[in-house]
């Protein structure tokens, strides 16, 4: 079952209207979370919102937003003086131009989301849309407002749905000249980027997400089992870090390394460890998984995981 929807609106391209509902393109809930606890009763802990001068807890009808003008000094504002200055695009994403992907700088990116039509109508319309953005091989911009702000959006065609990208403002993103110009102005030879290259060609690939291992996440369920069946933890020696001091000579005992590595059949891909639908899969002791199907079976609702504090 797809996830609640983030938000839903109106899509509109000009005089093209449709209804459409933005959904979570990626999830970090299977992940392994903590509670924070007591140590003394192993009780977990609980949070309340306190009055900071007198410690009398404030119950939520009472708590209202405000802006700090000086140390103590604060302007308030009320929900509905908030709701004065909802923007249309509280309830529309109105794409405003289309760029080319390669003219969005990196550092702009946010998150992305799933937009699809809402409901049984619009479909047409939606249809549009999408097949004009993928025709032309360009990104529509528009404007959506999450969590009472309004965020700038980019959206591509993607199978028989959109990718809405949320995107930075400027004043956001920071100047790299702050962290680069302390940066040393170094002469290259050409016998090290050849050296460099002749790694790189060694190793190239192609991307393959599933090739990727949470390596912490791993450990950190190796951990928990090893808690939970009375193992003594005892802390592993971490490999010490080595100063380069000839340049040229550890490029080439890079290249050769990555030969070797090249020439020596590889080993069918470990497969990760999944973070499968909760913390109860995830516990069970390592060498006694189940075969992915059968563990998929398996997962518990997920109004029954564990939340962290």
């Amino acid at each position: 079952m797809a996830p609640r929807a983030n938000w839903k609106g109106f899509l509109r391209l000009s005089l093209v209207t449709c209804p459409v509902a933005l959904y979570p393109a990626t999830s970090e809930s299977e992940k392994i979370s903590f509670n924070q606890l007591n140590r003394q009763t192993g009780h977990r802990i609980k949070y309340l919102k306190v009055d900071a001068d007198t410690g009398d807890e404030v119950p939520n009808e009472d708590i209202v937003k405000g802006y700090e003008l000086d140390k103590g000094q604060y302007i308030e504002v009320s929900k509905e003086e908030l709701d004065e200055i909802a923007l249309e695009s509280t309830r529309t994403i109105e794409i405003d131009e289309f760029v080319d992907r390669s003219d969005i700088d990196p550092r702009y990116l946010i998150r992305p989301y799933y937009l699809r039509p809402d409901g049984k109508v619009g479909h047409d319309a939606f249809a549009v849309i999408r097949e004009t953005i993928r025709g032309m091989d360009k990104v529509a911009i528009g404007r959506v407002v999450l969590t009472n702000r309004e965020h700038i959006i980019a959206l591509e065609a993607r199978d028989k749905g959109l990718i809405g990208t949320l995107l930075r403002y400027p004043y956001e993103v920071r100047n790299e000249q702050e962290y680069f110009d302390e940066i040393q102005d170094v002469k290259v030879t050409k016998d090290m980027l050849d050296l460099a290259k002749h790694i790189v060609n060694q190793k190239a690939g192609r991307f393959d997400p599933e090739k990727f291992e949470d390596h912490y996440e791993s450990a950190l369920v190796e951990l928990i089992n090893q808690k939970r069946a009375g193992k003594v933890i005892r802390p592993k020696e971490r490999p010490k870090g080595e100063n380069v001091v000839d340049l040229m000579d550890a490029l080439r005992k890079s290249v050769g390394g990555a030969a070797a590595e090249a020439a020596t059949p590889k080993k069918p891909a470990k497969k990760p460890k999944k973070a499968a639908a909760g913390q109860k899969e995830m516990l069970m002791p390592i060498a006694g998984k189940k075969p992915a199907k059968e563990s998929a079976a398996r997962r518990p609702a997920a109004g029954a995981r564990r939340k962290s504090a």
